[in-house]
């Protein structure tokens, strides 16, 4: 069975244990994820099952959308709820003041990453230091906020919508915001509603998967393509691809496309300089 699976993660699982439970309860032995989620979020967790696993590297840099809940008055280690308070400023900020910060987050922006993250520094991750009670320099990095929108603000609780690059740390945002408008907060609630084109509305939850069903909530892997260009070539020259022979092109950008032979989809085909070859067979 190749193609991905769109679940919608409970809270308190991580990604791995959808990944466990999926390989026990279909028996399949190859099953991965497309981007983690932490524990304390929810949302859209695609899951690639067989030759679905080498699409990767495709799907890493996907824009991603969250709705996240912070609340004001104090700040944990974590910056999430996860940890332990390490700071408490009881002003809570107001409409006014949130609203006018908030167009500071959109666009490219410098972001540093929280201590307890999987940030590596010198072959070991951020958060193995922040448990040992070590406090590192984290550098900046360049992420792009497309959108960052109040949704709600009620009893000190702001609830945005935040559609990021990868490597954005949603936790790292309502940090940086407290953190202009002279206070402190903490991220309380995260939900993912969006990878890509794949939306928490396409999600099922992942108890509801079963042997039975599977073959008709698996999407496959030409749909989870759906906007890649195809390629139409004749079929000696599909031959060429698939025996690992490039192919002139002409009139084509370079990127990636939908290779063809008689009309069935066999996978993918990188095109750089007028030039093709194969980049992934998923037949």
């Amino acid at each position: 069975m190749n193609g991905i699976l769109l679940i919608d993660k409970e809270k308190d699982w991580t990604s791995n244990d959808v990944v466990i439970y999926l390989k026990k309860s279909l028996s399949i032995n190859k099953v991965g994820h497309l981007g983690t989620l932490d524990p304390i979020a929810t949302g859209v967790l695609p899951i690639t099952l067989g030759k679905a696993t080498r699409l990767f590297d495709l799907f890493l840099e996907k824009f991603k959308t969250y709705i996240a809940e912070f609340e004001f008055g104090y700040s944990t280690d974590t910056l999430d709820s996860t940890g332990e308070k390490t700071e408490i400023n009881s002003r809570i900020p107001d409409l006014t003041e949130i609203l006018r910060v908030l167009p500071i987050f959109e666009g490219e922006i410098q972001q540093i990453p929280p201590q307890f993250s999987a940030k590596k520094v010198c072959g070991k991750r951020a958060y193995e230091y922040a448990r040992e009670g070590k406090t590192i320099e984290l550098k900046p990095r360049t992420v792009i906020i497309r959108k960052c929108k109040c949704i709600t603000y009620n009893n000190k609780i702001l609830t945005l919508e935040i559609e990021c690059s990868a490597g954005t740390y949603v936790r790292a945002v309502g940090r940086d915001i407290a953190e202009k408008i002279c206070t402190k907060c903490t991220m309380i609630g995260l939900c993912r509603t969006k990878v890509g084109s794949f939306d928490i509305k396409s999600c099922v939850q992942v108890r509801d998967v079963n042997k039975q069903n599977i073959d008709k909530l698996v999407i496959s892997c030409e749909n989870a393509l759906i906007n890649f260009e195809k390629l139409i070539v004749d079929n000696i020259l599909v031959e060429k691809l698939l025996n690992g022979c490039p192919i002139n092109i002409d009139n084509k950008k370079d990127g990636y496309y939908k290779l063809y032979k008689n009309e069935k989809f066999v996978g993918l085909t990188i095109v750089e300089r007028n030039s093709a070859k194969m980049y992934l067979t998923l037949i």
